[in-house]
C-alpha cells in the first residue's frame, strides 16, 4: 500500500485541477491495489446539498456525495458531466481521478447539529456511488449513517456497491430509529454485457446476493434497473431474467427507466458503441441525437413490455423522488416505499425519466 508519504502541496500549479489554491487539498494518493486510479483527498466545507426537485412542484431534496468520480466506470453514467468543473474530463478522468471528502462525517454531523436542520430527508448515491471500491480503504459511510441516525435523519442509499454489507449491522441498528431505504442499481444481466459498460462493479450475481442479504436482515431493499438500453437490454428475454431474478433475491421493488444521454456523457457512449456496437450506432444517433431522453413512443412500448412481466413475477413498481432521483421517500413510518402495481399511475413509466432528473445528477 502507498496511500502515506504523497502530500502535494495545495499551492502548486499541478495539484488538483480546479482546486490549486484550495486550502481544503490534502493530498493525492496512487496505490497498486488501484492501478491507474488517482485519489485527491479533500477537506470539505459542506456534506448536505440541496437539490431542487425537477418536476415544477417546488420542492427539493437533500442529497451528500462522499466521493466525486466513480471507480464503477459505468459508460453510461451521467454524473460525468459534474466531473468537468474540476477541469477533468467526463470520460476517463471521471472512471480514474476520484475525489474523497476526508472529513465528510465531521462535518455532516456539524451541519445536522444545527438548530434549523428539519430532518428532511437524506438521499445517497445519486451523484456518484458511495460504496464504490475505495470506500473498503476510506470506510466514510460508517460516519455518515451514524451520524444521520443519531440526529433522527431518514436517508436512503442507492448502490451498486457490494461493500454495503460490511455497514449492515449500522443500517439494522439505524433503521430502529429513523426510515432507512435501500436500493440496488443492477441495470445488466448479462455477464459479458456487463463488465463491458460497468466495468469497474461488482458483479451482477454479487449484488443480487446482496439484495438477499439486505432482506435477511430485515430490511426492504429495491432494485433499479436503471437503464435499460435500447436494442440491447430490452428483449424479453432479459427483461424477464433481469426482474425474475430480483424477485427470487427478495427486492422489495423494480424501478426501471430508459436510458437517457446528457449532452456531456454523448460522446463517451458513442464512442463505445462504435467499438462494440456499430450496428445500432444509426439508431440510436435517431433517438438521441437531438434528445436527452428516449422517445415517447419507446418509453410507451418499453412500459407495455415491461408491465406484465412484473405482474408474472409478482413485483411492484417502486417510486422515485422526483429531486434526487433515489427512492420516494414514502415510507416515513419506515413502511416499503413502493406502490403495488395495480394501483400506479397508468402514465408514470411513460414519464420516469423525465421525473427523476434532479438538477444534480443521480447515480446515472
Amino acid at each position: 500500500m502507498r496511500w502515506s508519504g504523497q502530500a502535494i502541496d495545495a499551492s502548486r500549479s499541478d495539484a488538483l485541477p480546479g482546486l490549486e489554491s484550495n486550502s481544503g487539498f490534502v493530498r493525492s494518493v496512487t496505490t497498486p491495489e488501484f492501478a491507474g486510479v488517482t485519489f485527491h483527498e479533500v477537506l470539505a466545507k459542506s456534506a448536505l446539498n440541496r437539490v431542487p426537485s425537477a418536476d415544477g412542484s417546488g420542492t427539493y431534496g437533500w442529497t451528500i456525495n462522499p466521493y466525486r468520480g466513480c471507480s464503477h466506470a459505468c459508460v453510461y453514467c451521467f454524473a460525468r458531466p459534474t466531473h468537468t468543473y474540476l477541469e477533468f474530463d467526463g470520460g476517463a478522468d471521471f472512471d480514474q481521478q476520484i475525489v474523497v471528502k476526508t472529513n465528510v462525517a465531521d462535518v455532516l454531523h456539524r451541519e445536522l447539529a444545527k438548530p434549523s436542520w428539519d430532518r428532511h430527508p437524506v438521499a445517497l448515491g445519486t451523484n456518484t456511488d458511495p460504496y464504490q471500491r475505495a470506500e473498503g480503504r476510506y470506510r466514510l459511510m460508517p460516519g455518515v449513517i451514524r451520524a444521520l441516525a443519531d440526529s433522527g435523519t431518514p436517508f436512503s442509499i442507492l448502490t451498486k456497491g457490494t461493500l454495503l454489507r460490511r455497514d449492515l449491522p449500522l443500517l439494522v441498528e439505524a433503521a430502529r430509529s429513523v426510515p432507512v431505504d435501500l436500493a440496488m442499481s443492477i441495470a445488466v444481466y448479462d455477464d459479458e454485457l456487463q463488465q463491458q459498460v460497468e466495468p469497474g462493479t461488482p458483479t451482477t450475481a454479487a449484488r443480487l446476493a446482496t439484495v438477499r442479504a439486505i432482506r435477511d436482515a430485515g430490511l426492504d431493499c429495491s432494485v433499479f434497473l436503471m437503464p435499460v438500453l435500447p436494442y440491447i437490454t430490452d428483449t424479453r428475454a432479459h427483461l424477464d431474467d433481469a426482474i425474475g431474478r430480483a424477485a427470487a433475491a427478495g427486492a422489495s421493488s423494480v424501478m426501471y427507466s430508459a436510458l437517457h444521454l446528457r449532452p456531456g456523457v454523448k460522446p463517451w457512449w458513442f464512442a463505445w458503441l462504435e467499438r462494440t456496437r456499430p450496428d445500432l450506432v444509426q439508431r440510436y444517433r435517431s433517438m438521441y441525437l437531438d434528445n436527452t431522453y428516449a422517445p415517447k413512443d419507446y418509453r410507451r412500448w418499453l412500459a407495455e413490455r415491461v408491465r406484465p412481466i412484473l405482474r408474472a413475477h409478482g413485483m411492484v413498481l417502486g417510486r422515485v423522488d422526483p429531486a434526487t432521483g433515489s427512492m420516494g421517500f414514502s415510507n416515513r413510518s419506515s413502511t416499503a416505499s413502493s406502490t403495488p402495481l395495480k394501483r400506479a399511475d397508468p402514465g408514470f413509466d411513460h414519464r420516469l425519466p423525465a421525473r427523476v432528473t434532479p438538477a444534480v445528477p443521480t447515480l446515472f
